[in-house]
């Protein structure tokens, strides 16, 4: 299973760093040989992707994010193997997860996560399924901050409200798993003549509308975007408490 993680945002939201947001410090880990050092924000992500089933981590980078093939080149913990596609500009989310394609098969299931971000319960992934598109969703206070996710009987997702001031739930999505060849298939959706979306919630909405099913799974707990000075302070205060509020 892969799991994709686009990192070639510019972080205007918490500069100046002098490093790729994806590397912010938050919290710390211990090493094998017992030493304890700073941990990069998408450390956790990553975490969660192997603990999900992820065993291939592919990471789309700006031109400028070397660093983080610096981070991450030499392995990650887990064993899981690791590949970096580059999105030559900025040109939102949807463009950023489509340069991963060429990686991904139509029979194998894929694992989306922001890399700015902290959440729990750590091992949530593992409760979507493989055979649909399904939304991890975590309740958070500010809704219209995020992408909120309505869902209908069955918890089928009926709409996705992105950063909408009066947003009609209270549950966001923080992650998604989605199999190979619905993927390919919201990508021949996106190219389509007027279309080119920078969110995957109004790609989502219009792959629904014709006649499509995706599922909300109501596994989360707690969700902190790192991505401001703000949330990062959350963030800090989160992990001092050993995990959800």
């Amino acid at each position: 299973m892969w799991g994709i993680i686009p990192a070639a945002g510019n972080g205007t939201r918490i500069q100046p760093l002098a490093f790729s947001k994806e590397l912010l410090p938050v919290g710390s880990r211990t090493d094998a040989d017992g030493a304890e050092r700073p941990k990069a924000v998408s450390e956790y992500l990553v975490e969660r992707m192997i603990a999900g089933g992820a065993s291939k981590i592919c990471f789309v980078i700006s031109p400028a994010k070397s660093d983080i093939v610096r981070y991450y080149g030499g392995g990650i913990p887990g064993e899981a193997a690791t590949a970096f596609v580059v999105q030559p500009q900025a040109a939102g989310l949807c463009d950023a997860i489509f340069r991963a394609l060429p990686l991904i098969s139509a029979d194998e299931p894929v694992l989306v996560g922001l890399p700015d971000t902290i959440w729990f319960p750590a091992d949530a992934l593992a409760r979507l399924p493989d055979d649909r598109l399904s939304f991890l969703l975590f309740p958070v206070e500010r809704p219209d901050l995020f992408d909120a996710v309505v869902l209908g009987e069955g918890d089928r997702v009926v709409e996705i409200q992105v950063k909408q001031p009066d947003a009609h739930s209270h549950w966001v999505w923080g992650a998604f798993k989605i199999p190979g060849r619905v993927l390919h298939d919201l990508h021949h959706l996106w190219r389509q003549p007027g279309r080119g979306d920078e969110y995957i919630g109004t790609l989502v909405n219009a792959w629904l509308a014709l006649g499509n099913e995706a599922i909300g799974v109501r596994a989360g707990e707690s969700y902190v975007d790192v991505g401001t000075l703000d949330g990062y302070r959350q963030a800090v205060a989160l992990l001092a408490k050993g995990h959800a509020p």
